[in-house]
């Protein structure tokens, strides 16, 4: 169902280019298709035509840009399974998932839709002394202009809307450059916004390789940088940006707990889905597994035999749970770092085995704090376990990164809950479930490495617009 060549979008319009990037098929490693690749002149040109779009796109009316988003989410919805098997071929993520992320996709955009014409301000009292009595305000948000974005290879459809979609809304025409890895997917999603009324300008999207797209950090014609990719290269780009704002959206290695009296079963269940979903290649996939004494052996027994029974192989397999990651670069990569664990002194519990891309589910347990398993970002198929005696120790273990996205906690104690809730220094506590768990309405961002801002629909508009006050004065 792939094409042979897509083209770019450069201010609305198609272009075909003149230099391509071969796209691969993630499974098979074989070529699946090409894109037209763009250039440092190009991004020169699409930033150009933001600027001039800026003031049509700020005046853009409430149920324009409504009419906008509700084609896209039409849109979206015809073609489905065509961007379901698009992703599963170029980020080789099993079809069920990949039907999965088209999903969020669409409603990513229904929540957008919803926000087009509810985007107000406030009146605001000034009498607050003497001197003011005569005085009151109104506050309203204007767009913050021409922005830049960069979205990564794990979520390329719903990633990629958790920045157009608030764009559309905060009326800020914007550049996009979509991971090269996995550019088709934002590549549909220019072709369906090209059908739309946005005015001329208001989006470009871009595969170009990093070495051209320094221009979406540095220059200054473009107001803020929303970035989703790993800590090293985004916190670089934080330094290098200049005046603009930036919002990032980095990595995490995410803790569950697992506390006295809790169901096992659905922990078990739980937890599997969220260690493994999509091979482990999500910043809230759960790495770090801690679990009360109590419930250890039992817990571990039965994650153990779930793994197992995981079925890895062909993305577009329907039974296919788990499938390559990203790169053989990176299964190298995770394979080298289960053995240094093992080499420490921890043990191997199930997986790890390598073909290629593809490595199987890993658990272990007992492996030192300092390991790389444990310490950073593994974004794969493998995690981790540790028993726990106190309930406060686990928090200040979960506490012990330098990462800080989301921590899911499974209690019965509502104490407990609002306890994890207080102290735990990340962005989001999921309690009873997962740090896995999103929706993509909700507040979504971490802190310390994990980033900075927050991503999820009406979050993001706050970002891409800035509060504008009018002062009146009464004569009376």
């Amino acid at each position: 169902m792939l094409r042979t060549r897509y083209p770019y979008y450069l201010a609305n319009t198609a272009v075909e280019g003149s230099a391509v990037l071969a796209v691969t098929d993630k499974y098979s490693g074989a070529k699946a298709t090409e894109v037209a690749l763009a250039n440092a002149a190009v991004l020169d040109e699409a930033i150009a035509w933001a600027v001039q779009a800026a003031p049509a796109m700020a005046a853009f009316a409430g149920y324009e840009k409504a009419e906008v988003l509700e084609h896209c989410v039409k849109r979206f919805t015809e073609r489905q399974e065509e961007l379901a098997v698009a992703l599963c071929i170029e980020a080789g993520k099993p079809i069920k998932d990949s039907r999965g992320e088209v999903t969020r996709l669409i409603d990513t955009f229904k929540i957008a839709m919803g926000e087009a014409t509810r985007q107000g301000g406030e009146l605001l009292p000034l009498d607050i002394s003497a001197r003011a009595k005569n005085y009151w305000s109104m506050v309203k948000r204007v767009p913050v202009g021409p922005v830049g974005f960069i979205s990564p290879f794990n979520f390329p459809l719903n990633l990629a809307a958790h920045k157009i979609a608030p764009a559309i809304v905060a009326g800020c025409p914007f550049v996009l450059k979509p991971a090269s890895a996995t550019p088709i997917g934002a590549l549909v999603i220019g072709e369906v916004l090209s059908e739309t009324k946005l005015p001329k300008g208001a989006f470009s999207i871009l595969p170009m390789n990093s070495a051209d797209a320094g221009a979406l950090v540095t220059d200054e014609r473009l107001k803020l940088l929303s970035f989703t990719g790993s800590p090293p290269v985004g916190w670089d780009m934080k330094n290098r940006a200049g005046k603009k704002a930036v919002i990032l959206e980095l990595g995490g290695n995410a803790a569950c707990v697992v506390d006295e009296g809790s169901d096992v079963e659905d922990a078990v269940a739980r937890i599997v889905f969220g260690a493994f979903y999509q091979s482990g290649q999500s910043c809230i996939s759960v790495q770090r597994i801690l679990v009360h004494r109590s419930l250890y052996t039992t817990l571990r027994d039965q994650l153990v035999a779930a793994t197992k029974a995981l079925v890895c192989g062909d993305p577009r397999d329907e039974k296919t749970f788990i499938g390559p990651v990203i790169s053989e670069k990176e299964a190298v990569r995770l394979e080298g770092w289960i053995k240094s664990a093992v080499e420490r002194g921890g043990t191997l519990l199930c997986g790890g085995e390598r073909k290629g891309a593809m490595l199987t589910p890993a658990l272990l347990e007992n492996v030192p704090k300092d390991c790389d398993l444990v310490a950073k970002e593994a974004f794969g198929p493998v995690a981790v376990m540790d028993a726990f005696d106190d309930f406060e120790a686990a928090l200040a273990q979960v506490n012990d990164s330098v990462f800080g996205l989301q921590a899911g906690i499974f209690t019965r104690d509502l104490h407990k809950a609002k306890r994890a809730w207080d102290v735990l220094q990340v962005g989001g506590v999921v309690i009873g479930d997962v740090p896995s768990f999103r929706v993509d309405n909700m507040p979504y961002g971490g802190v310390k490495d994990s980033g900075a801002g927050r991503e999820g629909v009406r979050w993001a508009i706050e970002h891409l617009t800035e509060p504008r006050v009018m002062v009146v004065r009464s004569h009376t």
